[in-house]
């Protein structure tokens, strides 16, 4: 069962309360997401570590309800 913008964004921001976060809907199917997340706790951690903070977020989601997520991640200016 897909997943909706609304709980993709509910799950990230349980992990990261203060982030701004833009979530489109790439191809109209619930399963193909791309997320803008911008965070304080991103400061100071590699693209990868914050990738990692997503996907922690996300629990078991992605490879099952959520197929397929691109992410662009950052500290705010």
């Amino acid at each position: 069962m897909p997943m909706d913008a609304g709980e993709i964004e509910r799950l990230i921001r349980q992990a990261l309360p203060d982030a701004t976060i833009t979530i489109r809907d790439l191809a109209g199917d619930g399963d193909h997401y791309a997320a803008e997340v911008v965070s304080e706790q991103f400061r100071g951690k590699s693209r990868v570590q914050q990738h990692q903070m997503i996907y922690q977020a996300l629990q078991d989601n992605m490879g099952e309800a959520l197929h397929a997520l691109a992410l662009q991640t950052s500290a705010p200016d």
